[in-house]
């Protein structure tokens, strides 16, 4: 019953946007931009001239044999409406976190929100979005579930998601473990406090592929 709730209070939302799809037609097809990464280095290289911690700085780019062609990193675009839970970002229900899309090896959706950090071991608890691009009518539910721990990582990730280029709708729900430094004693023995966020109403937001 509570899933079917959230899919109702999501289709409402989504049917809401509806509007939106007009406005944003003209870039239904719409593909990652990509770059010459060696010519781009070069130019950078060429307008460090004269500055020789520039010039270090991008030879050392260059020496790692990381700069090949490929996409543009898409920008970090978080939702313009953040969660509410029963944590809130204090003692107690309210403002949460936000959900986030992120061009980390491709496109993918993330959250971000406290208390502490988000605990390495997410059992018991799931954390989904619902998506449907606005230009295709093409539409997914995925679980966020990768993070990392060392170094302190503040957000928790989908895997890299295929939605196709255009403007998403996409709305992050469902529940989070978070954790934060405290003495080590016989309640906390790994020296961590450790707290469920439930969401109550879903990060909302519009972004871009």
């Amino acid at each position: 019953m509570e899933r079917l709730s959230v899919t109702r209070r999501l289709a409402t939302v989504f049917a809401a946007t509806a509007v939106v799809a007009s406005v944003f037609a003209g870039s239904a097809g719409a593909e990652p931009a990509t770059v010459d990464w060696a010519g781009a280095v070069r130019q950078l290289r060429a307008a460090a001239a004269g500055n020789p911690a520039a010039e270090q700085a991008v030879d050392r780019l260059v020496a790692t044999g990381q700069v090949k062609a490929g996409q543009v990193a898409l920008p970090a675009q978080p939702f313009q409406i953040p969660a509410q839970s029963d944590i809130g970002r204090g003692d107690g229900p309210g403002v949460y976190g936000s959900g986030i899309a992120l061009g980390i090896d491709g496109f993918r959706f993330g959250f971000f929100g406290g208390p502490g950090t988000i605990a390495p071991n997410q059992g018991g608890a799931k954390l989904e979005v619902l998506w449907i691009n606005l230009s295709s009518g093409r539409s997914g539910t995925e679980l966020l579930y990768e993070h990392q721990d060392v170094p302190v990582d503040t957000t928790i990730r989908t895997r890299p998601l295929d939605t196709g280029g255009g403007m998403i709708v996409a709305a992050v729900y469902g529940s989070l473990w978070h954790r934060w430094s405290v003495p080590v004693s016989d309640a906390n023995p790994d020296g961590f406090q450790y707290q469920l966020g439930t969401i109550s109403v879903p990060s909302f937001g519009a972004v871009y592929n």
